[in-house]
């Protein structure tokens, strides 16, 4: 029978306060990585946002916790180069490099999208893969890799739509439409689509009490 995608509904009231209290809680930054053998003990659940270049991950990561330098942001792409961790009352929120289009050199990009599919398809303690996707231009042929990856690597990974305050809702309908017709084809897909606007704070309270659900 054929996987049908949705969009998320908001979460009971119980839920959402489990994801506050998460989240209202002490956040660091721990450690960015850029190689294997640097990463932080497997000694805990993670989970970890993953996307293509300036999609909005450290933006959104920031929007979560409430601190608006937790994470660094910028307007060039591909500025996140390593693994950065990020400790959330007993787990680790995890933000990777972009990938895609980066202003950078082709060898650093080169290493660290290495870096990326290796820790995809072998960190063990990782229990889910947020994958933004900017909800103004849908699943890219570079999102399509790394699912893909998932797959293989049997690590389930649920799409999260970033600054859907952006686009029209017309726009916005559509590519939802061909997102579901993209994601059928993979087994790792989580079923259910996350729509976020880090600007509006919208879908917030629902991808906190998604994540709470792993601590």
């Amino acid at each position: 029978m054929e996987q049908r995608f949705t969009i998320a509904k908001p979460p009971a009231p119980e839920a959402i306060e489990r994801g506050r209290k998460l989240f209202a809680g002490e956040s660091d930054f721990l450690k960015g990585v850029v190689a294997m053998d640097g990463m932080p003990p497997a000694d805990r659940v993670e989970v970890c946002f993953a996307g293509r270049s300036n999609v909005g991950k450290s933006s959104l990561i920031n929007a979560l916790t409430g601190r608006k330098a937790l994470a660094r942001t910028s307007n060039t792409p591909g500025r996140t180069q390593e693994i950065n961790f990020f400790t959330l009352d007993g787990f680790y929120l995890v933000d990777l490099p972009g990938y895609g289009y980066a202003e950078a050199p082709v060898p650093v990009v080169e290493k660290w999208q290495r870096l990326l599919k290796a820790y995809l398809s072998g960190r063990a303690t990782l229990r889910r893969v947020f994958l933004l996707v900017d909800s103004r231009h849908g699943i890219k042929a570079v999102d399509e890799e790394i699912m893909a990856l998932l797959d293989s690597a049997a690590v389930t990974f649920q799409v999260v739509l970033t600054k859907t305050d952006k686009p029209k809702a017309g726009a916005l309908d559509a590519v939802i439409d061909k997102m579901q017709g993209q994601l059928v084809k993979h087994p790792a897909a989580f079923p259910e689509i996350i729509l976020t606007s880090s600007a509006k704070g919208d879908g917030l309270d629902l991808l906190r009490a998604e994540i709470a659900q792993f601590a």
